[in-house]
C-alpha cells in the first residue's frame, strides 16, 4: 500500500502501548480525524467480548504460533476474524460496532482496570494523559458489555456481524485491519 493511500500511520508511527488495544485504537481514529485520511464516517470501531469475558483472538504479538491468546475483550479498527464453529460455545464472540466518530466524541478511561489491588500498574500505561470527556472519566465497561442496551454502537454475533458486513455468515474470516 502507498503512503498516501494509508488511513493510519504506519506500524512504527503509531502511537501504541501494550494491552491499551481501545487507547491505541482512540488514537488511530484521532490520527483519521486529524489527518483526514479516510472519511470518518466510513470507520468502525469493534469490541469484541462476551458474557464470559474469554475470547480467543488468534495472531496476537502474545500468542504462541497457531494457538489463540484468550482475552477478557479487545478493540479493533480493522482485523481478520476466525469463526466460532471451531471452539467452544463458553467462548463464541459477540462484536459491538461502534462508529468511528462516535467512539472519539464518547470513549472516556482513567486507566482503572489496569492497576493491582495494591495500586500499582498491571502493565505500564501510556506516556499521554487518559482519555477523558467534558461528562465522563470513565465508561469503559459501557463499550465491553455486550447488551445491547448498554453504551454505545450495536452488538451483533459473529455469524450476524458476517451476514451484516461481509453478506456471508458462513465466511471464515472477513477483510479487517487491527491496531
Amino acid at each position: 500500500m502507498e503512503r498516501e493511500d494509508r488511513i493510519t500511520p504506519s506500524r512504527e508511527d503509531c502511537v501504541y502501548t501494550s494491552c491499551y488495544c481501545e487507547e491505541n485504537v482512540w488514537k488511530l481514529c484521532e490520527f483519521v480525524r486529524s489527518e483526514r485520511t479516510a472519511p470518518l464516517e466510513e470507520l468502525f470501531v469493534v469490541f469484541i467480548s462476551n458474557e464470559n469475558r474469554k475470547v480467543p483472538l488468534w495472531k496476537q504479538r502474545s500468542g504462541h504460533g497457531e494457538q489463540p491468546v484468550i482475552w477478557d475483550y479487545h478493540v479493533v479498527m480493522l482485523q481478520a476474524l476466525r469463526s466460532d464453529r471451531t471452539i467452544q460455545p463458553a467462548y463464541h464472540r459477540m462484536l459491538r460496532v461502534i462508529p468511528a466518530d462516535s467512539f472519539l466524541l464518547n470513549f472516556a478511561s482513567d486507566r482503572s482496570h489496569m492497576k493491582k489491588s495494591d495500586g500499582s500498574w498491571g502493565m505500564p500505561p501510556p506516556l499521554y494523559p487518559p482519555i477523558h470527556t467534558t461528562e465522563c472519566q470513565m465508561n469503559l465497561e459501557d463499550f465491553i458489555s455486550m447488551k445491547p442496551a448498554v453504551g454505545w454502537g450495536e452488538v451483533f454475533t459473529l455469524d450476524h456481524f458476517l451476514l451484516r458486513y461481509t453478506g456471508d455468515s458462513s465466511s471464515s474470516s472477513s477483510a479487517l485491519a487491527s491496531s
